[in-house]
């Protein structure tokens, strides 16, 4: 499995989960043409790409490529990596029938196909003899529901509001939300406005 430290973004799920078994990086989805009318979602992927950088993996057909150029508008060129898949003909497992075009998309190509193509575009290949780059402790699952924000009857509440205040897509989910907070801030940053928040009743 690659180690890579961009970000990668995906049009969805299903090809979040074919990637996940290639990749050890955080997946980032535009949930399709959604992507389109969310502005939170448009600054997370700004803030990720100012971080670490980005990659945009998205597929080979007309509304990939209407995502993707829809990408290149909205994130600093000089932070954006583009990864592109071949044209191979075919349909997913899950589904009846072909795409409009015929292609298969990222959900459907092999991982050493999928790998290819993000070596082609530059992918930053974390070694793992290489050093760290930096000695950080993340914030866990634990940590999470220490602070309240899983497990609890009113984690999705609290999260709801977090997320508000941070100025992140209130539809993360608690595992994307944990993820993205492992790349944008310190656990002491990060904890220390828990407390800050808590303290002030919210």
């Amino acid at each position: 499995m690659l180690k890579i430290k961009e970000a990668i973004i995906v049009e969805g799920r299903y090809d979040k989960n074919t990637l996940s078994q290639v990749v050890d990086a955080l997946i980032l989805e535009t949930g399709g043409f959604q992507v389109f009318k969310q502005p939170e979602k448009a600054a997370l992927f700004r803030r990720v790409a100012a971080e670490r950088g980005l990659i945009v993996l998205t597929d080979s057909d007309g509304a990939g490529f209407l995502i993707r150029n829809h990408l290149k508008g909205i994130l600093p060129p000089e932070q954006v990596k583009q990864a592109y898949i071949p044209d191979l003909p075919g349909r997913e497992r899950r589904k009846r029938r072909p795409g409009k075009e015929g292609k298969l998309g990222v959900e459907g190509m092999r991982p050493e196909v999928l790998e290819a193509a993000l070596r082609r575009a530059g992918a930053t290949i974390l070694d793992e003899d290489a050093p760290a780059e930096a000695d950080r402790t993340p914030v866990t699952k634990a940590d999470f529901y220490a602070w309240g924000l899983t497990g609890g009857t009113d984690s999705a509440a609290r999260r709801k509001e977090l997320l508000g205040r941070l100025d992140l897509p209130e539809h993360l989910t608690a595992n994307a939300f944990l993820e993205v907070v492992n790349i944008l801030y310190t656990r002491e940053n990060f904890e220390h406005f828990i407390v800050e928040m808590w303290k002030n009743g919210c």
